[in-house]
């Protein structure tokens, strides 16, 4: 195993990738767990399909594609959010919209421009080898902002997450925190978009959230435990990702979904030897 990890973190393309990638599994494990238990999960999907057409518009005017990414995407979460809150429109509906809006707009252009190639898979599915020195850069400064301003506000995301009305009776700007945890998923998103792809990024967000609540009740043990499960999934969907050459994020959700079953399982046992 040791001559394993040796040899891939030889490749500096690689090492890139583990970074960014245990960066963003943390960042998504820590959110998650808000999201799940304010039922804002699906939020994760929608921003990707943004995401997707931002990319597909850095491509196009040969800009930085996270400098383009991540403002659009921050605002999208916004007006997601703005929209389920105050519109008659619901939140499940609002995010269909905007995400089927955006995928539409991403592929046309990018079918205008660079054609249909292969560079839609890598945004769809993900590529390690899309991360430059650069956005490894600038990943990793914005990654260590999404922790930072998590733990700063930890205590107050924990009482809007649980229960916004009281939240707000005690004074807490509930607003301003859902504000936060949309800007914070928004970077989260864009920041994994390039290695996981559209489609498979917001797995990150879901999964290591479902798979702790297996198995651990309070706030604070299912963050910790999402946290565990989503940097160690990531580290072996990366290692079966060399191992059996296989795509990088599908891999990731593959030992994800393991995990999942395995908790599951865990908890169904648990709650039978109790009872």
């Amino acid at each position: 195993m040791i001559e394993i990890l040796r040899e891939m973190f030889s490749y500096p393309f690689l090492t890139r990738a583990v970074v960014v990638g245990l960066l963003v599994s943390l960042c998504a494990a820590l959110l998650g767990v808000s999201l799940v238990l304010k039922r804002y999960s699906m939020i994760g999907d929608g921003l990707s399909h943004v995401g997707f057409g931002t990319l597909a518009i850095a491509t196009a005017l040969n800009m930085a594609p996270l400098t383009v990414s991540i403002p659009i995407v921050v605002l999208a979460a916004f007006l997601l959010l703005r929209i389920s809150e105050n519109s008659k429109i619901k939140g499940d509906a609002a995010i269909a919209l905007i995400a089927t809006g955006s995928m539409a707009v991403g592929v046309v252009i990018i079918s205008m421009t660079t054609g249909m190639n292969t560079d839609v898979c890598n945004y769809m599915f993900g590529s390690i080898l899309a991360l430059r020195h650069d956005d490894v850069t600038l990943s990793v400064v914005l990654a260590a902002v999404v922790l930072t301003l998590f733990v700063l506000f930890y205590n107050k995301l924990f009482a809007v997450t649980f229960d916004e009305t009281f939240a707000r009776a005690t004074g807490i700007k509930a607003g301003l925190y859902n504000m936060l945890i949309a800007f914070l998923t928004a970077v989260t998103i864009v920041l994994g978009m390039r290695m996981m792809g559209a489609l498979l990024i917001s797995s990150l967000i879901i999964f290591p959230a479902l798979t702790s609540m297996r198995v651990c009740k309070r706030f604070r043990s299912v963050t910790i435990c999402a946290a565990c499960v989503s940097l160690l999934g990531f580290s072996l969907g990366v290692v079966g990702s060399y191992l059996y050459n296989t795509p990088t994020g599908a891999s990731v959700v593959l030992v994800n979904i393991a995990a999942f079953l395995l908790f599951w399982a865990a908890g169904t046992l648990r709650g039978r030897v109790k009872s």
